[in-house]
């Protein structure tokens, strides 16, 4: 009879995998509340329909760059909890929609309400944390935790 040997997962993985998923969710609410067209989550950020008028103008590319960063991240994170090799693409696909999407906010419509604080330093952010999800994803295949 054959056996099959699979080695625990380290306990960094599930740590790192549920904050992933946590944070991963996060942005997944934000787009489902912001494309859903929340006037009262929206309202949170200032004039619902100052922030509409400019979601609206953002370039087509930002807009798929934003589904597909906030949505390949969420996939990742539930890959890297599953232990698949293929969390480390999700990752990789994550931050060329962040990509697009900063750079559509970066390159298009000024936006209505300038960030202060450390709200403006959210995009680096999200950059620095998918970047991390993806050097994790890759460490872990090359290690061979990932399958």
């Amino acid at each position: 009879m054959q056996q099959a040997v699979s080695a625990r997962a380290p306990a960094h993985l599930w740590i790192v995998g549920v904050l992933s998923l946590l944070w991963s969710s996060f942005g997944a609410y934000d787009y489902t509340m912001s494309n859903m067209r929340s006037a009262a989550y929206l309202g949170k950020m200032g004039d619902p329909a100052v922030i509409l008028a400019w979601m609206d103008s953002m370039p087509l590319y930002a807009k798929i760059g934003w589904a597909l960063g906030v949505w390949a991240a969420v996939l990742g994170s539930v890959l890297l909890l599953l232990r698949s090799r293929y969390a480390l693409y999700a990752f990789a696909l994550s931050i060329v929609g962040m990509v697009l999407s900063f750079g559509g906010q970066y390159l298009g419509p000024p936006e209505p309400y300038q960030a202060t604080g450390v709200l403006k330093y959210i995009p680096a952010i999200v950059v620095l944390i998918g970047l991390a999800q993806t050097w994790y994803a890759w460490r872990e295949t090359k290690d061979g935790v990932l399958r």
